[in-house]
């Protein structure tokens, strides 16, 4: 095999460095992929695989031109590959022999920068684990913003605590250190989130490094600069995140500059099931942010308030004063029906100016860019303007952003208003702003009138009427002559290049043009090129006041947003309190009163004090028992965002956690069935709950016999009403749980009501005090089309249940659950219930179901 090209090598020596990636080297105006990288590509963008001469050999080659390859690149990063970006690091036109290449910089899902790959709506995350002893280190930043944050999780529920957050933020890459594997508990199957797990191989071994790292990424010299309080794991997942965005950005991000530590106390905690469930940004369905809350609450102008409320939504917070704030500017703006038009217009102004600033700290900010942030600045200008006579507080806290005018001043004087878009090709600089620059601008528009005047010239000295003077970058200046006037071409012209239908030209004239006016426009570009740096790096130093505005900003979009869909939507402010306590009149599902096309939303109250606690709501399928639960759970979160609500009136006590045990499917990857994936959730309920938390239970039980669903339902509701005491709403078809509101002063039963007219019943979505009579099954099946015969036969069914159930039914709640004589039986007597923890109870129970499943099949 002979020697490979030089070109070859470097390429090779380069793809060494970086073999988990796929590698994009720049040759003139493509980057070039070769090898395995080649046929991957060209499979994955659907682009033509070629060969390459190397020595005697032939290579796979593709490539894509070097203007679009963005597009090409976002393709790969979200089907998961890291993308390398090997650039020429010198001129060509100045290189000895071979043009020096390297890595400029690496993107991965995680680290994209590019506005044109990612998502205006929402954050991409870059998140980092690190699993300590007895604590879970947990950081993620978003490198397009800025935003960086750590935590940690302690505790038996640690794991449970971290799928949380990582459904919530749904990063798009995920780091683990190399003590972790991928698989175990790490494994895809495991994490269920949608996300790209990578594992850095250099990361910190020590607290001592991981600081070190943190306070250099944030410039601060001493320990104590650094404002949190942590153990080693967060400290060595923050760690993580800044040593893979200097190996993959290569370069230092000064727009990161704040690591700010949180805690979930601070939250409304919900886990993963929990958010799915209510359906906050995504449906379940099918993922969809149509048909989400989100989609109901979004009235945002700018894509930095977009982000925000999404963060608002799926972060409620448990600060009563905070959520006042929100109130208070909400409720001002919903009211002053000129200040919301007149806002609306000045934040339909705003840029994207946390991403701007991001650019801007990466060093990849366009001229463009910066036009966009002169124009959202000059709209701040305005909304301090509008804010000035604001009252609430937080509207006030907004109006005192910094005005940013400097910064306005300087790209306003030294930014062209339509700028080029390359960096390196001049028209960057607003004349005026720099004399060499102007004069060298003079001297190239001066030559553009000469070659006017030369193809004038030459086409009356030739005759020539269709000759052309042109210029492109490989063969500089020509004159072109189509075929069929070849035999007019005089002697001072000399060949450059043969075309299919044209020959082109030079000849001594043009060619002294070109070395004066080639000279003058290279100057020029690297001129302003040079000067472009310097107004970037200018306006760099102030990123901090950007950031800060920016933040202002989309917090003020938010307010605005809720303002206008509390306006449009007929929403009212909530009445917050600190007791555990919850009333509602008139609670209207806020997304399905949107979609309800041809009929009214029904409107519900609910009611739950120190005395009251928990109710077991009963009554047919597709009567509003789930709507009115999910209802309730998304009201009680629409005020602790600082939302107002749909409502005539409301008061509720701030919850610390929300639970919802909402259906259930087979987890086939991780092996549980239906009935385990409902024992394991309600098992995290009971383990975790408290008296200040919101559960709500659609059915428990249904995955085994009747007997054991019924005991686990009252066990589980008797639990939660005796020891946790939490507001709780449970929907059952178990209709002799209705009898625990005479045993228990807590419990309360609700029915949805029903009009039944014999044949037909009309589900009227009302919740009223009591039981249901019935569940209506048999209606709903005909109502779906099933065969009148097999719904006859299902009544005369039921009717002979029925009877039989009166004979013996009655007794089953006050029997004994197992025979005398039962081995299990001895075993419960002999345990110590006030040790066990509600997890064990369930483990317990749902053991001795299987042990007795297994006798049932012996006799």
């Amino acid at each position: 095999m002979s020697q490979p090209t030089p070109m070859i090598q470097q390429y090779m020596a380069n793809k060494e460095l970086h073999k988990d990636a796929i590698l994009f080297f720049r040759l003139g105006d493509f980057y070039e992929m070769f090898f395995d990288d080649a046929e991957l590509a060209a499979r994955e963008l659907e682009i033509v695989l070629t060969a390459r001469e190397s020595g005697e050999n032939k290579i796979p080659m593709c490539g894509v031109p070097h203007h679009s390859a963005s597009g090409y690149i976002a393709k790969l990063i979200s089907r998961g590959y890291k993308v390398a970006i090997c650039e020429q690091i010198e001129d060509p036109k100045e290189a000895k022999g071979l043009v020096q290449r390297e890595v400029t910089r690496i993107i991965t899902p995680g680290t994209v920068l590019d506005d044109s790959m990612l998502s205006d709506n929402n954050n991409n995350y870059l998140a980092a684990i690190y699993e300590g002893p007895q604590v879970i280190g947990f950081s993620y930043s978003d490198i397009s913003t800025g935003e960086f944050k750590v935590t940690e999780f302690s505790g038996d529920n640690a794991f449970n605590d971290l799928m949380g957050e990582l459904y919530r933020l749904r990063p798009a890459e995920c780091l683990l250190p190399p003590s972790a594997s991928l698989g175990g508990q790490w494994s895809d199957k495991n994490m269920n989130v949608p996300t790209v797990f990578t594992v850095v191989e250099n990361a910190a071994l020590s607290v001592e490094e991981a600081k070190s790292m943190i306070k250099g990424q944030l410039d601060v010299d001493k320990e104590e600069d650094l404002d949190f309080d942590l153990t080693g794991p967060g400290l060595l997942a923050a760690a993580m995140v800044v040593i893979f965005l200097e190996a993959t950005c290569h370069s230092h991000l000064i727009h990161i500059k704040d690591l700010e530590s949180y805690k979930n106390t601070n939250f409304v905690v919900m886990d993963a099931s929990t958010r799915r469930n209510l359906e906050l940004s995504a449906t379940i369905r099918e993922g969809k942010r149509d048909g989400s809350l989100l989609s109901v609450l979004d009235f945002c102008h700018t894509a930095m308030g977009k982000r925000k409320l999404k963060r608002w939504l799926e972060q409620p917070v448990r600060d009563i004063t905070m959520i006042e704030a929100r109130l208070d500017g909400v409720e001002e703006i919903k009211n002053g029906l000129v200040l919301k038009s007149q806002l609306q217009k000045a934040l339909g102004n705003v840029y994207d100016m946390e991403r701007i600033a991001g650019r801007i700290g990466s060093g990849i900010v366009s001229p463009r860019d910066l036009n966009a942030l002169k124009f959202s600045i000059a709209a701040i200008g305005q909304i301090k303007e509008l804010l000035r006579e604001a009252q609430s507080g937080l509207l006030k806290e907004i109006s005192e952003m910094d005005p940013l005018e400097d910064i306005y001043d300087l790209i306003n004087r030294a930014i062209d208003d339509d700028p080029a878009l390359g960096l390196k090709e001049g028209g960057i600089i607003k004349p005026g702003y720099h004399n060499e620059i102007d004069e060298l601008k003079r001297l190239s528009q001066e030559g553009s009138q000469w070659l006017v005047e030369f193809e004038n010239q030459e086409k009356q000295r030739t005759g020539m009427k269709f000759l052309k003077v042109g210029f492109n970058k490989v063969f500089g200046y020509y004159i072109e002559v189509s075929k069929s006037n070849l035999h007019l071409v005089p002697l001072d012209y000399h060949r450059k290049q043969t075309l299919v239908n044209t020959e082109r030209f030079i000849n001594e004239e043009l060619k002294n043009y070109e070395g004066r006016i080639l000279g003058a426009r290279e100057k020029l570009f690297a001129l302003e090129y040079e000067e472009f740096v310097k107004i970037r790096e200018e306006i760099a130093g102030q990123i901090e006041a950007i950031q800060s505005a920016a933040d202002k900003i989309s917090a003020l979009d938010v307010i605005y947003s809720l303002g206008e869909a509390a306006y449009q939507n007929n929403y009212i402010r909530p009445q917050l309190s600190r007791e555990s306590t919850l009333e509602i009149k008139g609670g209207r599902h806020p997304v399905v009163e949107k979609h309800l096309l041809t009929s009214r939303f029904v409107p519900n109250d609910i009611k739950m004090d120190s005395d009251t606690r928990f109710a077991i709501i009963t009554g047919p399928n597709m009567g509003g028992k789930s709507t009115f639960m999910r209802q309730t759970a998304l009201l009680i979160l629409m005020a602790q965002i600082g939302s107002f609500i749909p409502a005539e009136s409301a008061e509720i006590g701030i919850v610390d956690k929300i639970f919802t045990r909402v259906g259930a499917s087979d987890d086939l990857a991780a092996g549980q069935s239906t009935f385990m994936v409902e024992m394991v959730e309600v098992a995290h309920i009971l383990d975790n709950a408290t008296r200040n938390s919101l559960i709500i239970l659609d059915e428990i039980g249904r995955g085994t016999s009747t007997f054991d669903g019924l005991s686990i339902a009252r066990a589980v509701s008797e639990y939660i009403a005796n020891r946790i005491n939490a507001r709780a709403l449970f929907a059952t078809h178990y209709h002799e749980l209705t009898e625990l509101e005479s045993d228990f002063p807590s419990i309360v039963n609700l029915s949805v009501s029903v009009l039944d007219s014999g044949d037909n019943v009309v589900f009227l979505k009302k919740v009223l005090p009591g039981k249901a009579d019935k569940s209506y099954g048999i209606h709903v099946a005909r109502m779906a089309g099933i065969k009148n015969a097999v719904i006859s036969r299902a009544q005369s069914i039921l009717d002979g249940l029925e009877k039989e159930n009166d004979m013996f039914i009655p007794d089953v709640l006050q029997q004994e659950l197992f025979p005398a004589e039962d081995p299990v039986r001895e075993e419960l007597q002999a345990l110590e219930i006030d040790n066990l923890s509600p997890k064990e109870a369930l483990l317990l129970i749902y053991r001795w179901k299987e042990l007795l499943d297994k006798d049932q099949q012996s006799v």
